[in-house]
């Protein structure tokens, strides 16, 4: 099978498990704003992130990379980043400002996607970076839940979960300026080439 044909296909292993932890985000939000139920939260966001890190691994180790998977990946990544985001601040356990620039930074990069199509591009290609960024965000979350409580072990989680969280930030928005600056530069180069 050639890679254009892999890179079509819409069934793949990594594609149902993007599909199915897209799943997980209405349940995870139910559990954190309705219930409160941490525990089972902290799950559904340890199994997301067990997911993400199996679909790239998955994807290239038996050649099942696809054009799909390109885009669905991420905007999961982005949308359990968001749905977390948002009911974490609800429920007070991060503070506001993150909550603010992470959800910038998503919206800046989405200015450049009208003219992206308009050349032929779609999103920008995620990075190793842009991929840690994401790792260390979707594992600061359930560090955030258990450093809210009042026990020991929320004592203990406290500090691993803030060195996620601020490395998992200064990525996101490192990642994203450079996501941006890219698509820029291929948006010009695009004019300049069609301007000859």
């Amino acid at each position: 099978m050639s890679d254009a044909e892999v890179s079509d296909r819409i069934l793949t292993i990594p594609n149902a498990l993007s599909f199915l932890r897209a799943l997980g985000i209405p349940l995870l939000i139910w559990l954190l704003l309705v219930k409160e139920f941490d525990g089972w939260a902290i799950f559904v966001l340890a199994i997301a992130g067990i997911s993400d890190y199996a679909d790239g691994k998955i994807a290239r180790a038996f050649n099942q990379s696809s054009k799909l998977g390109a885009m669905l990946d991420p905007a999961v990544d982005r949308l359990y980043i968001a749905a977390t985001l948002i009911a974490l601040t609800v429920r007070d356990v991060i503070p506001l400002w993150i909550l603010v620039l992470l959800i910038a930074r998503d919206l800046l990069l989405a200015t450049t996607l009208p003219a992206l199509y308009k050349i032929g591009h779609g999103p920008m290609e995620v990075t190793f970076l842009g991929k840690a960024a994401t790792f260390n965000l979707l594992y600061a979350f359930p560090f955030l839940l258990l450093a809210s409580g009042n026990s020991v072990l929320a004592r203990f989680a406290d500090s691993l979960a803030w060195a996620f969280a601020g490395w998992g930030v200064a990525l996101y928005l490192l990642t994203g300026f450079s996501y941006f600056l890219g698509a820029r530069t291929l948006i010009k180069d695009s004019k300049s080439g069609n301007d000859q």
